[in-house]
């Protein structure tokens, strides 16, 4: 058993794949319209075939107060891995990309927690050690 799909709840679909694409880096894989929505998934150009994360609209009357909470909270909705947590903030910061926690060392892993403009706060973490 593996992984083959994972979402992020997002309150735009075409501002989250400019997002993911054009400050995260990540590539579009799938663009389907789906009535109002469309099925949209983005994938790591380090891994084209690997696992697709899910730009998921989010209306859901459920996911409003949730993901509020989870920001007021500081508590990011995913994760996502980085060579190099230093490096990415500064790439990011340079491309005007929000970050509400800056490399931080935690033990054996260092993360970052950046706005995705969607309404999800979403950790970088480099593992070190």
């Amino acid at each position: 058993m593996r992984i083959h799909l994972t979402s992020v709840l997002v309150d735009d679909q075409d501002k989250a794949l400019r997002f993911y694409t054009e400050k995260l880096g990540f590539l579009p894989k799938h663009d389907i319209p789906l009535g109002d929505a469309r099925w949209i998934t983005v994938v790591s150009p380090e891994e084209p075939d690997g696992t697709e994360l899910v730009l998921e609209p989010d209306g859901h009357p459920a996911v409003g107060p949730f993901k509020e909470a989870l920001v007021t909270d500081g508590i990011p909705f995913t994760s996502f891995a980085v060579d190099d947590v230093h490096a990415e903030f500064d790439r990011l910061r340079q491309m005007g990309v929000r970050f509400t926690q800056p490399p931080t060392t935690m033990g054996n892993v260092i993360t970052a927690v950046l706005d995705d403009t969607c309404g999800n706060l979403i950790q970088l973490a480099q593992m070190i050690g």
